[in-house]
């Protein structure tokens, strides 16, 4: 399984400023980041997996980058993938598949064939330069990295994950 020193090897090798942060309390959910941090839920980032069945019946995951507390509806995520269907991926394909454990995935390191998407709403209201924090696959730690680097190096798409109209 990826952990923290995976993601900072990494960051190393990619000459990356960051910080891995020791949390006050263990983490269930990337989503209890703001609470663990004491920062607000847009400076605290979550990838959520879906799995999709795709126009000709290929499945696949997708992740999408939103933040902590937030769900885009399915509707906008099955816009966004071009996908007949869409639903959250099972936590132990999502474990298997990342490497990451469930509930806790990093943006980074993930398979290349896996589709990774950004709420806009988060690029359009985050300065470039300010601080992020997102999950490293173990409860105990997070990331922190300015906002430009993580999107630069996640290579996620924004996308308009609103709800539908």
């Amino acid at each position: 399984m990826k952990d923290a020193l995976t993601i900072h090897r990494a960051l190393l090798e990619w000459e990356a400023v960051h910080e891995i942060v020791r949390l006050p309390i263990a983490l269930a959910h990337a989503d209890e980041l703001p609470t663990s941090l004491g920062l607000p839920a847009d400076r605290c980032l979550v990838t959520r997996v879906y799995s999709c069945d795709g126009a000709y019946g290929d499945r696949f995951l997708a992740g999408v980058i939103v933040p902590a507390g937030e769900r885009p509806s399915m509707e906008a995520v099955r816009l966004t993938l071009g996908a007949r269907t869409v639903r959250p991926a099972p936590a132990d394909v999502v474990n298997a598949v990342t490497e990451y454990a469930a509930g806790l995935v990093c943006p980074l390191l993930l398979p290349e064939e896996m589709p990774l998407f950004i709420d806009q709403r988060v690029m359009d209201a985050l300065p470039a330069d300010d601080v992020i924090y997102t999950a490293t696959g173990e409860a105990s730690t997070a990331l922190g990295i300015r906002g430009r680097t993580l999107f630069a190096l996640c290579h996620a798409k924004p996308a308009d994950l609103s709800a539908p109209a």
